[in-house]
């Protein structure tokens, strides 16, 4: 005697659930321009505000410049923007690579080598707390007012967060995956190329992505000690000579070089680390 039975129809097969998990779909992608309107939005309204209340209040335009102001500045004094710009764009760049390769290079050394990690840590701690602007003036007396001290500068102040994330990232490497590679016999090279450095890449974008903003304030600091361009110079001289819009105008600059670097460093990490940091 026969049992009738009733099938389940799978998702490939009913039409009513791909249409629903198309939905979902359609749902998710959707939120993503909606996410990244609400900043947008938030910005307008907040320049629209600042707008109203500097005409509504009479603020001097010395004091506090209406967005407007700075739009006009933007727009008329763009040749004279992008000429300071360029010089701190390449400080900047040229202060970002070499303090996070050092940084790096230290940290591996840090994790190989622990007799050395406890000499110099204590040592680039030290450096970390002088404030910039008190290292920035003897930076230029021993270099110079080329690009050398700006480099050297952006160089130091993106240095240590990056130090401090790498040797942590070394570090936080699988326990089962040391011992794997030990018993194979691996080489410490071996070890940092194929688990080390894999495991360290989270922590390292992590602090790329915090000293992108670092060295151009690194570089901008060096440039108001001494320089006869860049942004630090220009910010300099608006300020002697009471052009506020100006002075904002180059803040924004300064802002869109930061976060044109962090955008670059994002889009690397997107394309390189597509799993999650484990803690050690």
């Amino acid at each position: 005697m026969s049992t009738a039975t009733t099938s389940t129809p799978s998702a490939a097969e009913d039409p009513d659930m791909k249409s629903a998990g198309r939905g979902r779909g359609s749902g998710r992608g959707g939120a993503r321009p909606l996410r990244a309107l609400l900043p947008v939005s938030a910005a307008l309204v907040l320049l629209v505000l600042w707008e109203l209340g500097c005409r509504v209040f009479s603020v001097p335009q010395y004091v506090l410049p209406m967005p407007s102001d700075i739009w006009r500045s933007l727009n008329d004094d763009s040749a004279l923007l992008m000429d300071n710009a360029w010089p701190t764009v390449i400080e900047s760049a040229l202060g970002f690579a070499v303090g996070n390769a050092v940084a790096v290079l230290l940290a591996v050394v840090f994790v190989h080598y622990r007799p050395v990690e406890r000499a110099l840590m204590p040592v680039a701690l030290f450096i970390r707390t002088i404030p910039i602007v008190a290292i920035a003036p003897v930076l230029v007396i021993m270099m110079g007012n080329g690009y050398a001290p700006k480099v050297a500068i952006g160089a130091l102040i993106s240095f240590f967060p990056t130090l401090v994330n790498m040797v942590r990232g070394l570090q936080a490497v699988d326990k089962q995956s040391l011992e794997l590679l030990r018993v194979l016999s691996a080489s410490p090279w071996e070890i940092l190329f194929k688990v080390r450095m894999y495991a360290s890449l989270p922590y390292l974008f992590s602090s790329l992505k915090i000293a992108t903003g670092n060295c151009v304030i690194g570089a901008i600091v060096a440039e108001w000690i001494g320089s006869q361009q860049g942004l630090g110079y220009l910010i300099i001289q608006t300020t002697y000579n009471f052009n506020t819009p100006q002075l904002y105008a180059v803040m924004v600059i300064a802002s869109a070089i930061a976060i044109v670097f962090y955008a670059l460093v994002g889009t690397a990490e997107r394309l390189t680390v597509r799993w999650e940091a484990k803690a050690p």
